[in-house]
């Protein structure tokens, strides 16, 4: 019997929202390609409505997130290490197809992704005591100063680094209590489809990762400006995108997290432990609290 040439039904790929995986309200889509330009699927081209629904969505997860004991949002990190360790073949191949390296590479990638989970989950109950502290003062009272979770984060992952450059971007924000709206990489986009669902079948509680894939053209501006986002991280932000991105934070008073001037995303070393693994990038997404509080007779 004669064969014929077929074209292959490519998959397109949902938003993660709220703990659920809906397809963009605006009905668009757009073709992923790996690195050597072969299609690989579709992802959905979030709207700026999908954008303000994560929004929404982040801020009602806030509070419940918030109020965890540190050493339980501790625990709930390290189970999305387990759940990615047991996806460990699955995101190697999806790493090295997007990123156009190696099988040995991509294991390395991915590894260095799964520790670098526990790395941040370890510090979620000790980062208050780094950080915090009792004060000395000139009056009756004992002083205290805590650290708390900003809010609303939203998250614009490495472009280059799809996978390793995520994690190392959203874990600090959890850690310290935050809760994401993460816009994925938009040309490498299928590794943190792929993370979206392991958060789905993970103890992470819907609402606490939002995951969005599509054109940040569209999408960073909406993001940067909206009001009920507490704080941006800047990372993946393009630099043509930059300074109005961050005058249109500046407007509501968001914390911002960027890269260092004169590193450029596509040269950073996301397998550079020294470079990524800091106290400090936690840091960036906590307020100071001080509490005064009388001391009894």
């Amino acid at each position: 019997m004669a064969t014929t040439d077929r074209l292959p039904v490519l998959k397109t790929y949902k938003l993660y929202i709220g703990g659920q995986f809906p397809r963009t309200e605006s009905g668009r889509s757009y073709l992923v390609r790996s690195a050597d330009g072969d299609a690989l699927a579709n992802a959905c081209r979030a709207s700026r409505k999908d954008l303000r629904d994560a929004i929404r969505v982040a801020r009602a997860a806030s509070g419940p997130w918030a109020a965890r004991t540190a050493m339980n949002r501790g625990q709930i990190l390290y189970r999305v290490a387990e759940l990615m360790e047991g996806r460990f073949d699955q995101f190697t191949g999806e790493v090295a197809i997007a990123e156009g390296i190696d099988a040995r590479k991509a294991r390395e990638v991915v590894g260095r992704a799964i520790d670098r989970w526990v790395w941040y989950a370890g510090w979620a109950d000790k980062i208050a005591q780094v950080l915090g502290s009792s004060n000395p003062v000139g009056a009756p009272y004992f002083n205290f100063t805590i650290p708390e979770p900003t809010g609303v984060v939203g998250v614009v992952a490495p472009e280059r680094s799809s996978l390793l450059g995520l994690v190392s971007r959203l874990a600090p924000v959890l850690a310290g209590g935050n809760v994401a709206v993460v816009l994925a990489s938009e040309t490498r986009p299928l590794p943190a489809v792929s993370l979206a669902e392991v958060l789905a079948t993970s103890d992470v509680p819907g609402g606490v990762i939002n995951i969005l894939t599509g054109h940040r053209a569209e999408l960073v501006p909406v993001l940067a400006a909206h009001v009920d986002v507490d704080g941006v991280d800047g990372w993946g932000i393009p630099d043509t995108l930059r300074v109005a991105a961050e005058e249109a934070a500046a407007d509501s008073v968001k914390r911002l997290s960027r890269r260092p001037k004169g590193v450029a995303d596509a040269r950073f070393d996301w397998l550079d432990d020294r470079a990524t693994e800091r106290p400090e990038w936690i840091a960036a997404f906590l307020e100071m609290k001080t509490v005064w509080h009388p001391i009894g007779v």
